[in-house]
């Protein structure tokens, strides 16, 4: 090198090194992604912001994707940031750069799943029979298929199939009918459904109604409906829409949408190994008028898919696809009865701010624990049609009413048929493979309690599934199983056995305990419950044996939240529209028919929620005896229900100060307050806010869980207690014999169940928690952010 070679290196060094340092001096820019973190992203997409120092030029703003130039797709914004929807994601890792004159370089690593799904339940059940475009039979090896709704068929083994775009009207029409306007064939729409087809193009509709929503427009009531699959789960979309406008993303939304999403989980419950379309019905009006979108996926309907990290999954997905696609979220609102209340309240624990605000009815508490009581009253409506059972009866001279007021207060429940209702609803969801008969106490024998036995017309299973693929203890030991926990599998892990591991217990538990101590029942009819009860074994066989749960199925429970930590449940508000369906045999008519919801639930959700957080204020209780719909709320009670839901949560959107739990209690309107119908207003108009009048009142009053009435807590959050050795005097006032005393002891050789202390296994959830990688999970680590390059 000579000496003119040297100065021009030594200049060329040394301008670097300025630029270098004058780049290291300039602030950074900020990437983000706003339709999901950025480690939880889904389906290809994801609506990306980069946010600009003031000394940044946006002209020169360049933004690359896995190193491809993707700025053009950065048209929102202003000279502060810019958004843009990035839809050709890799599947796993990508890596955003964004550069700009003036600012430091920056870089987000984004992760992304496949639409197909999973993202944190964990690897799916196999096999899964993806819906055809016509219903097929099923055959002795394939699994009959569902009729999908669509006009293709899917693309892969996920069920992947082209998103279809329908339109309908709300009709003027009076006394028009809400049922389905576009129902599974071979059922049809009612021909005055109050929502009709639309053809855009054609004629304005003579019945055409007109809205005005919550932004002050008054547009033609048009919905669009959306159908495709998420996370191999038919969705149904449906927001209000002006055909004659473009919506093609959510970087420009359309002015009829107010930005309020409301899902709306379904009932029951199954592990069904088939797709179906949602049983949820989209066209909820309310919402609609308003400007709200309403989403449903056949894989939150509790019916379909028993697996609460699953439906997690779904909703977040779900919820992301919303923001890309439509636009950015005011707030999310869940909206389930029966098994999606539930769902709902889980919801809210394993993915805090999935869900802004709960509208519940027919409220239960959790999927374990309202396994548990499934599980007892099996075991009790059976233990009281055994021998032993029926010969004490029959020797204490009792009538058939008196041995029910027995049967009653040993279930906690207002009467012995709410039990029935389990057995009868629930007693094969137990079962984990084939079943051929199913055992009930049909409807001449609810006094009596006779079981009968009553032949299916050929072998099935919960998995819906051809016999031969599915687990028979004698004849096909590997077999498929099929239970709710092996539905879970990926969350709860599997046993040396082959069985999934189980939350199921009773060991220790002493049913009709405080029908024994007020002297409803007498001690030997107390011990020898205790001694004939037995428990569920593991295919779902009621055995003489109690069921012993999995501990490590007991930690995954509680820690990720399945066993809702109602910490995290503090910071929703929630409105429960509670009914009467505490008996099969109500009092009067408009009353519930199941026995299934009863009103003490209710009751333990507020109970977890004051021993979480020493306040239930959070949790409104609009409480009624009587509906048109039975158990449901009326319309008119849902409507105003749904109304003050949204002013409760526009006023949380306006605090932002202080914890959200504490914004959470200031922002409840006076509306929300508490709040009953008495079952003596016939024209149910008159609201009593007095909880003592409220109580009173038959139709309104709690009972109890058979965990409760055998000592347990109201919340009935224990799913295995911790035992203590039987002791006489835990049965004061009443005195057991010497021999009975022994008797106990043999029946509990462990001990019974110490009610003072915290269950097995319960701890605080330890926030989101992914099973990605193992059952059990992992608790989700701090969301990626943006680095400076």
């Amino acid at each position: 090198m000579n000496f003119l070679q040297y100065v021009l290196a030594v200049a060329t060094a040394t301008m670097t090194l300025g630029a270098s340092g004058t780049e290291n001096r300039a602030l950074p820019l900020e990437i983000s992604s706003l339709s999901n973190r950025a480690d939880l992203l889904s389906g290809g997409n994801a609506l990306v912001e980069v946010r600009l120092p003031a000394k940044a030029d946006p002209r020169s703003l360049r933004v690359r994707l896995n190193g491809k130039d993707v700025t053009a797709a950065f048209v929102a914004g202003d000279k502060t940031h810019r958004r843009g929807l990035l839809d050709q994601l890799a599947i796993g890792r990508n890596v955003i750069v964004a550069r700009a004159k003036g600012a430091r370089a920056a870089e987000l690593v984004v992760t992304n799943a496949p639409r197909g799904g999973p993202v944190l339940a964990g690897p799916q059940v196999t096999p899964y029979v993806c819906a055809t475009r016509a219903a097929r039979a099923a055959t002795a090896t394939t699994a009959a298929t569902n009729a999908s709704g669509f006009s293709t068929e899917a693309v892969d083994a996920q069920c992947n199939i082209a998103t279809e775009m329908s339109f309908f009207y709300r009709s003027t029409q009076a006394g028009c009918s809400m049922a389905s306007p576009n129902p599974s064939p071979p059922a049809t729409a009612p021909a005055n459904a109050c929502f009709k087809p639309y053809a855009v193009g054609a004629a304005v509709p003579v019945d055409l109604a007109t809205i005005t929503t919550d932004k002050g427009l008054q547009v033609p009531y048009i919905v669009r409906l959306e159908r495709g699959v998420i996370n191999r789960g038919i969705y149904e979309m449906a927001v209000l829409f002006d055909p004659a406008k473009p919506w093609s993303s959510g970087l420009a939304p359309q002015s009829t949408w107010n930005g309020k999403l409301e899902f709306v989980f379904g009932g029951s419950s199954g592990q069904a190994r088939r797709q179906f379309r949602p049983a949820s019905l989209w066209n909820h009006d309310a919402a609609l008028a308003k400007g709200w979108l309403v989403a449903t996926n056949s894989l939150i309907d509790a019916s379909r898919n028993s697996n609460r990290a699953v439906m997690t999954d779904t909703v977040m997905m779900m919820k992301e696809d919303v923001i890309e696609r439509y636009g950015p979220l005011k707030y999310t609102v869940g909206n389930g009865c029966s098994a999606g209340s539930m769902t709902a309240l889980t919801i809210t624990s394993t993915f805090p701010g999935l869900l802004d605000g709960l509208l519940i009815s027919c409220a239960l508490n959790d999927p374990e624990s309202s396994n548990q009581e499934s599980v007892d009253c099996g075991l009790l409506v059976e233990a009281y049609d055994k021998p032993r059972w029926r010969e004490l009866m029959a020797s204490g001279g009792y009538s058939l009413a008196d041995a029910n007021r027995k049967k009653a207060a040993i279930n906690g429940h207002a009467d012995h048929t709410a039990c029935i209702g389990w057995y009868n609803s629930f007693g094969p969801n137990k079962l984990a493979g084939n079943f051929e008969t199913v055992r009930e106490v049909i409807p001449a024998n609810r006094e009596s309690g006779v079981i009968t036995e009553r032949s299916l017309p050929e072998p099935t299973n919960l998995c819906q599934l051809p016999v031969s693929q599915v687990f028979d203890p004698i004849k096909n030991p590997s077999g498929l199983r099929c239970s709710q926990w092996d539905h879970a599998v990926s969350v709860f892990g599997r046993r040396t056995d082959g069985a999934a591991n189980s939350t199921r217990d009773n060991t220790g538990v002493q049913y009709g305990l405080k029908a024994l101590v007020s002297g409803t029942i007498k001690p030997e009819e107390f011990v020898t419950l205790n001694e004939i009860i037995g428990g569920v074994n593991r295919d779902g066989f009621s055995v003489p044996e109690r069921a012993v749960a999995d501990t490590s199925a007991l930690e995954t429970a509680y820690r990720s939240g399945l066993m809702p930590d109602y910490k995290l449940v503090a910071r929703v508000p929630i409105l429960d529209f509670r009914g009467y369906d505490d008996s099969l045999t109500p009092p009067v008519a408009n009353t519930g028919r199941t026995g299934l919801h009863q009103i003490w639930k209710s009751f333990a959700n507020r109970e977890r929620l004051v021993y979480a957080t020493a306040t239930a204020g959070n949790y409104a209780m609009w409480r009624y005896g009587i509906s048109p719909k039975g158990f449901i709320p009326s319309d008119a009670m849902a409507d105003e229900g749904f109304a003050v839901m949204d002013q409760w949560l526009a006023n949380l959107s306006a605090l932002n100060r202080g914890t959200l739990e504490s914004r959470v209690l200031a922002s409840r309107p006076a509306t929300a307050a508490d709040h009953c119908l008495l079952s003596t207003d016939a024209m149910q108009s008159t609201k009593v806010a007095d909880p003592a009048a409220c109580d009173a009142d038959p139709l309104l009053r709690r009972g109890m869980s058979p965990r409760e009435a055998a000592g347990g807590p109201l919340a009935n959050d224990i799913l295995k207690c911790r035992l203590k050795p039987v002791a006489a005097a835990d049965y004061a006032p009443v005195e057991l014999s010497a021999t009975q005393l022994n008797r106990l002891r043999a029946s509990f050789p462990d001990g019974v169940c110490d009610y003072n202390k915290p269950g097995v296994g319960a701890q605080p959830s330890w926030g989101v928690t992914s099973f990605a990688s193992r059952p059990g999970g992992q608790p989700l680590p701090a969301a990626p952010v943006s680095t400076p390059r």
